[in-house]
């Protein structure tokens, strides 16, 4: 079991890499630029925080790197080759930072006013869910507005269980940045993203909108994205039955070949986490849609939809996710590089870069 954990923590080290925020020089004109709205749960020291704190970060894409690529600050490096902060600041509370958001939004033209928020995994710092929510905006081609929630990681490849503890009580203060974001006048569609163990918060973040009596704010949610969860499958299908009908629609993106779940499983002594289930049978009387993506893992194969550039590119063109006409089988319309098939209730589809 010794074994078993330090070859988790040595690979799944590989998740995060470090980075800082870091301004951009005086002078300096970024020829691209992503905003990035924060709501953090962490204090400056990285311990929990009760309640959120909000603020706006204008991040500086560098224009000269491959797609895919999160180029972290470095006080010597080139600032047209890594990701820098040019702009931003802190909102009083979350009124202001509603405000500010509906102020974005009336800028915007009536097509481009949808709400995305990314929610990261585990051993993530602050600076990376800032720079890879910005990354993933552009490189993906996301429209509107993206926000982040930044939950307390200990940022140490071996606290997997104290990010775990912190993911769970941060279900607060997710919920009511999901609730804050759903109020906001002026706003498209309201879309979640979240990565390995943020899928757990956010499918108990669900749980507990179900529990509570907010079944009105679950409704107000068009749609869910989990990318390579960290979730045991028996938990995950606990906290369906909690939650009823899922937001539509919701999108599982899994890989067999995924390394970091594998050794995850392990650990937990199950076979499988859902992240890495190698098709939509375990989950076929669910209304989801299963993504396997394992043809374009590259290392670990733990967030190829970050660092994929082939991948990416198919799925820029897989905005209508439940526009898919699975019962054709084959080759959906406008599906570049995928196939697919209904598995009882679920959808699931193949993607192949040689497709």
């Amino acid at each position: 079991m010794r074994h078993i954990f330090l070859c988790l923590v040595l690979i799944l080290s590989g998740c995060a890499p470090r980075g800082a925020l870091m301004l951009a020089p005086d002078g300096y004109q970024p020829g691209i630029v992503e905003t990035v709205w924060i709501a953090s749960q962490r204090s400056l020291s990285g311990d929990h925080l009760p309640q959120p704190w909000y603020s706006r970060i204008d991040v500086s894409v560098p224009v000269d790197r491959a797609a895919g690529n999160l180029a972290y600050s470095r006080p010597d490096g080139n600032p047209d080759r890594q990701f820098l902060v040019s702009g931003g600041g802190r909102l009083a509370n979350a009124d202001a930072f509603r405000r500010a958001i509906e102020q974005d939004l009336a800028r915007r033209a009536p097509d481009d006013r949808d709400i995305i928020l990314f929610v990261h995994g585990y051993n993530y710092s602050f600076a990376e869910g800032v720079y890879r929510t910005a990354q993933l905006a552009h490189d993906l081609q996301l429209p509107g507005v993206h926000a982040h929630f930044s939950w307390p990681s200990r940022m140490k490849p071996y606290a997997y269980a104290g990010d775990r503890d912190a993911a769970l009580y941060s279900r607060d203060g997710l919920v009511q940045t999901i609730d804050l974001l759903a109020r906001t006048q002026g706003r498209g569609k309201i879309v979640l993203m979240a990565h390995s163990m943020g899928g757990q918060l956010l499918m108990e973040g669900l749980r507990q909108m179900a529990l509570s009596g907010r079944r009105d704010l679950i409704d107000r949610i068009d749609g869910v994205v989990l990318m390579s969860p960290d979730l045991d499958l028996r938990l995950f299908r606990s906290q369906v039955r909690a939650i009823g009908p899922l937001p539509r629609p919701f999108v599982i993106m899994t890989s067999p070949r995924d390394r970091a779940l594998q050794l995850s499983a392990l650990l937990s002594d199950e076979p499988l986490r859902l992240g890495n289930i190698p098709d939509a049978r375990p989950v076929a009387d669910l209304d989801v849609i299963v993504v396997d993506t394992g043809a374009f893992d590259t290392g670990y194969g733990h967030f190829n939809v970050a660092d994929s550039p082939a991948l990416q590119q198919i799925l820029t063109r897989m905005r209508d996710l439940d526009r898919i006409l699975p019962d054709q089988g084959g080759a959906a319309p406008g599906l570049i590089g995928g196939a697919v098939s209904r598995v009882e209730q679920a959808v699931q589809v193949v993607l192949s870069p040689a497709f």
